[in-house]
């Protein structure tokens, strides 16, 4: 075939997706990557070899559509989360991002509007976006936190249909306060969306907003396998809501939208959980770690119940960030003015992150 390519200019795009930019951290073969967040550590060995048995078995039946309910691996989640929920209040999908649309897909679109405070997690406007619902901004505090009565009369001030609370907050790694949930949720009639995707690096007595369900039919709470189980491969993401919720849900869903292979391969991950999240201790020592190391180095670390570190006070983040990736070293620029963020990997990695900002330069 010959001729000019098509521009997307030339396209019949809808009017309100013209102008943007797809969500997207830079992807470079640099030997320490700590950029977006992963669990650089592997899956430990036995418990891979359970996935992929369990893999090798769903293959089996692979000529047939997978169950519809993903029921076992409901159950999965129920018994993992305990707080005494059950398979008719779990829901999952392929990546916690996945979970998200469903939700805006359902109770926003047209006409509706969605709200999260800024900033937080860049996906939110562009899931809100593209399900064609308008996304409305709301502010934080100097150091990122949120109040709770302000942050209720901001969301009883916009009357949103969706709000979404990203706690612990990314990029930021900001802790969220539950008696925000509560006086967010009393200020609107809306969905409210609790986004815990970082929930197991926080401190082992935080308590989960799971505590805050029962009684509270628009409550939604969202986790990912892709932190902790290190599963971002994998595309693994779930919620724990009312039942009411779930089979909202339902209608918007695509048929067998959870393949046999994924639901084995989680549920496999599951059923070795203590082993899994036995790699969060580790990475917490390294984010603590790097926290330590930046303020030492005159940069201020944010608080972070997160795996990942936001810094402060970098007088040039385009140029710091570039000479760190010039030394194989690839992190991110967030966006936020003289800060950049960094994921706690394994101790070499850190090491490498540490050493080789550190031959950048203090802070200014």
């Amino acid at each position: 075939m010959g001729g000019v390519s098509a521009r997307l200019e030339d396209l019949p795009l809808r009017a309100d997706l013209r102008g943007q930019t797809p969500y997207g951290a830079p992807q470079a073969a640099l030997p320490v990557a700590l950029n977006v967040n992963e669990n650089t550590h592997p899956v430990p060995q036995d418990v891979a070899d359970d996935i992929l048995d369990s893999i090798a078995r769903a293959l089996h039946d692979v000529n047939r559509y997978p169950d519809r309910e993903f029921t076992a691996l409901r159950e999965g989640f129920a018994d993992y989360l305990g707080h005494g929920l059950t398979r008719e209040q779990l829901w999952a999908a392929n990546g916690s991002n996945e979970v998200l649309q469903h939700i805006l897909q359902a109770f926003a679109g047209p006409g509706r509007t969605a709200f999260g405070f800024s900033p937080t997690y860049s996906m939110y406007p562009l899931l809100t976006r593209g399900t064609g619902a308008q996304w409305v901004s709301g502010t934080r505090g100097d150091d990122y936190t949120l109040d709770a009565s302000d942050a209720a009369a901001q969301v009883a001030d916009g009357a949103p249909d969706v709000v979404f609370l990203c706690a612990p907050n990314n990029p930021t790694g900001t802790p969220l306060a539950l008696d925000v949930v509560e006086a967010v949720y009393d200020a609107t009639d809306g969905i409210v969306i609790v986004d815990e995707a970082y929930f197991e690096f926080a401190p082992a007595d935080a308590r989960s907003a799971l505590t805050l369900l029962p009684g509270r039919e628009r409550l939604v709470v969202s986790r990912t396998m892709s932190k902790a189980f290190a599963f971002a491969g994998a595309r693994v993401g779930y919620l724990a809501a009312d039942p009411a919720l779930i089979d909202a849900l339902r209608l918007v869903r695509l048929p067998y939208h959870l393949s046999a292979l994924t639901q084995a391969a989680a549920s496999a991950a599951l059923r070795h959980a203590p082993v899994m999240l036995g790699m969060v201790d580790e990475i917490v020592a390294q984010r603590d770690r790097i926290s330590a190391t930046v303020e030492a180095l005159g940069y201020t670390a944010h608080e972070s119940w997160t795996n990942f570190v936001l810094f402060g006070d970098v007088d040039d983040p385009a140029t710091t960030w570039r000479a760190l990736y010039d030394q194989g070293v690839l992190i991110r620029d967030v966006g936020i003015p003289h800060h950049l963020r960094v994921t706690a990997g394994t101790a070499d990695e850190t090491t490498a992150f540490l050493d080789a900002l550190a031959s950048v330069g203090s802070a200014a």
